[in-house]
């Protein structure tokens, strides 16, 4: 007997249940989705609970933004846990810490929207619901910060919903379906792709691209990776995005460059795929070209720039001389051509630092960096004018580095980096560290 999906059967079953559901007329958006919510949580039928979600759903999916920060406040507010009940738990857990008290107050910790959210899920298309609520959420967020609860509820079920058992590990080629291939062109966050002949250039017979999916989004990429074949560990983007570049045949390549990674699900944000996606990308290409004998990126320093900036106006360093700290307070420098060139000492040395060295709560402080190094990754070279472009430019005035994955080596250098904040770095990099005055 063929497979049936999850999705197919449920909703086959939200169809078994639409004659239980209520046809009382229908209130306006936030209205009709606090009944649908109370409905679905006092709903003890399968079918029927399965067919209020589902409605719950579609009117999610219909809400104007206004209609949607009106149901992330009701779910807030109106399903929280029952303060007087947790606190009636935590002070009988603190007079008898006995298993049954301990019981009744994790009880009352979960608050109803935990059990709300989990029935949402049972939809068909409620995985995806949830994921595109929460987006709203993040920006909501930022200036209010009592929805941080709400937040990690939800965040703690994605964490369960997309564990790495679930996620489907795919290769995608130029045969892939159009409508994943479109998501590619949307999705791409480092280097623009400009339409489908961009998109087959870097789906060539040279270039590699891997990415997760989830069965509730079938036709959604997580996250994905681009891959470039080389001879050799590759200095400069260009190259590699030029969609009038041609494979090169004289020689069979022995290096896998990993040259964009892009998260693609906004509201799947905190939610870590990367370093199982590139461990099993290398797995992947050890298997099928078994005379690649390294992996590594060419990655972005995107916080470069903003920190040298931070570094002259707070005065005098001990790693900048006066004339580099008087030609860098100057505004302009990244992208004057004749005026980086100057500087490419000074600037070589600074990333060397940036990157090693600077550090917030312990870790670096470049984002690109706290990734690689925190996968296992070390720090192999840096690059000067590896990205001239506008943004490359704006970013790390057109520098670009190389983590390398030796496959020998990640895990030392992840325990490393994790316990001791330990940065795993090349003799050449290192060479590169300014000596403190």
């Amino acid at each position: 007997m063929g497979r049936i999906s999850m999705s197919r059967m449920m909703a086959a079953l939200a169809d078994l249940g639409r004659q239980y559901l209520d046809r009382s007329p229908r209130l306006p958006p936030p209205e009709e989705a606090h009944r649908l919510c109370d409905a679905l949580l006092g709903s003890e039928g399968e079918a029927s609970g399965t067919a209020l979600a589902r409605e719950l759903v579609v009117l999610l999916e219909r809400m104007s933004e206004a209609d949607r920060i009106a149901f992330i406040d009701m779910l807030a507010n109106d399903y929280a846990p029952d303060p007087a009940a947790l606190r009636a738990a935590a002070n009988a857990w603190l007079a008898d810490p006995s298993e049954d008290t301990y019981l009744v107050l994790a009880r009352a910790v979960q608050s109803p929207r935990l059990d709300l959210l989990q029935r949402i899920n049972m939809a068909p298309g409620g995985t995806a619901a949830m994921v595109r609520l929460r987006e709203p959420l993040l920006e909501l967020m930022r200036n209010r910060p009592e929805l941080r609860v709400l937040d990690a509820e939800i965040r703690h079920l994605f964490t369960s919903w997309f564990n790495r058992g679930f996620l489907q590990f795919e290769r995608i080629d130029w045969h892939t379906p159009a409508v994943v291939l479109e998501k590619l062109i949307a999705y791409e966050a480092v280097h623009e792709i400009y339409g489908w002949e961009d998109l087959r250039r870097r789906l060539g017979p040279d270039r590699r691209c891997f990415a997760f999916f989830h069965p509730t989004l079938p036709d959604e990429p997580l996250i994905f990776v681009e891959v470039a074949l080389t001879r050799g560990i590759a200095a400069q983007i260009q190259p590699l995005i030029d969609i009038a570049a041609v494979a090169a045949n004289d020689a069979a390549p022995d290096t896998a460059i990993f040259y964009s990674i892009s998260n693609c699900q906004a509201g799947l944000t905190g939610i870590s795929f990367g370093n199982f996606l590139i461990k099993q990308v290398v797995d992947a290409l050890k298997t099928e070209l078994p005379k690649i004998g390294t992996f590594a990126t060419l990655s972005p320093i995107p916080g470069f720039c903003h920190w040298i900036d931070t570094v002259v106006a707070r005065g005098p360093s001990d790693f900048l001389s006066e004339a580099e700290q008087a030609e860098l307070v100057r505004p302009g420098w990244a992208t004057d051509a004749a005026r980086r060139a100057a500087l490419e000492k000074t600037l070589m040395r600074l990333c060397a630092e940036y990157l090693v060295r600077a550090s917030g709560n312990g870790r670096p402080l470049d984002p690109v960096a706290r990734f690689h190094l925190g996968n296992g990754a070390s720090i192999a070279r840096i690059n000067w004018e590896g990205d001239l472009s506008d943004k490359g430019l704006r970013q790390s005035a057109g520098l670009m580095v190389n983590y390398r994955y030796d496959p020998d080596e990640i895990v030392a250098n992840h325990e490393a980096f994790v316990k001791d904040g330990r940065v795993a770095v090349s003799a050449q990099v290192r060479s590169l560290l300014p000596r403190r005055r």
